[in-house]
């Protein structure tokens, strides 16, 4: 008898040991742990204030060349850009004859990584693309030799080479000039552009030398292709100290006028972030 009243006390005390502890129901009736799973998933779209991130906005800026900006608006960054690397104020006349129109607007149907650079050139050149782009041969008169009709212009020679890259499929018949210093002789540039060149890209300074030199041309010129690219420590064309004077240098004294004139478009290439944030980071 004692033995029995000893096990019914050790078998309360195992049940009273833990007395906040719930068994839960076994069977159909036990509650599904899909909520926390789920619960969990969430989290990781909530940000600090609680509130849960648009995946959708964060898919529109992370996706190279989804966000679009209007010409307008890449116009006014531009012209914003000029003024202040020149510490200039232009006129309400000056400004007049720079129109929207001087912004090539790419086609939305490509990203403008440097991979598509070609396919945005030829959307661009329209129907005429091949004959511009591509053709091999002078025509006495009307196409003279090293006079690109579009100029790629980059932060760095390594970058330029990137971007010719994208442009392959159009320099087959007729390869295009490589105008940066690095592993380069001015000499060798200087005879190449003797021949017929379509396509061209370079860095700043050695681009100004060759025009100054008059071994590159810029009458056929109908594109210039700034490259809004940001290197790993942060550095655009607009932004890399030397590099960027050097670039303003280069734009007051050979494109403005051409700008001006209607007779050159400006593309923004790869200016995805919005005008307002890479105003906000310039500030800082």
């Amino acid at each position: 008898m004692g033995s029995g009243n000893a096990e019914k006390l050790s078998k309360s005390s195992l049940r009273n040991r833990n007395p906040k502890r719930k068994r839960l129901p076994l069977g159909p009736n036990r509650p599904k742990k899909t909520e926390a799973k789920s619960n969990k998933n969430n989290s990781k779209n909530i940000n600090f204030s609680g509130k849960k991130k648009d995946e959708s906005k964060i898919n529109h800026r992370s996706s190279s060349g989804s966000s679009r900006i209007a010409a307008a608006e890449q116009l006014s960054f531009f012209v914003d850009q000029y003024q202040s690397a020149l510490g200039i104020q232009l006129s309400s006349l000056e400004l007049e004859p720079i129109k929207d129109k001087c912004i090539l607007e790419l086609s939305q149907g490509f990203d403008q990584s440097a991979s598509n650079l070609g396919d945005h050139m030829k959307a661009a050149f329209g129907s005429s693309w091949k004959e511009v782009l591509c053709e091999k041969h002078l025509l006495e008169g009307k196409i003279d030799p090293g006079n690109p009709a579009v100029l790629v212009i980059g932060l760095s020679a390594l970058r330029s080479l990137e971007l010719l890259r994208g442009l392959r499929a159009l320099t087959k018949d007729c390869p295009a000039a490589k105008l940066f210093s690095k592993h380069m002789k001015i000499d060798d540039q200087v005879s190449f552009l003797k021949n017929r060149i379509n396509i061209a890209s370079g860095t700043p300074s050695r681009i100004k030398k060759l025009i100054d030199m008059e071994a590159l041309g810029l009458t056929r010129l109908a594109v210039i292709v700034l490259d809004m690219y940001t290197d790993v420590k942060g550095y655009s064309l607009f932004t890399l100290p030397q590099v960027r004077d050097e670039f303003w240098d280069l734009y007051k004294s050979c494109f403005h006028q051409l700008v001006v004139r209607g007779d050159l478009r400006i593309c923004l290439y790869g200016l995805m972030m919005p005008i307002s944030s890479i105003v906000t980071q310039k500030s800082r």
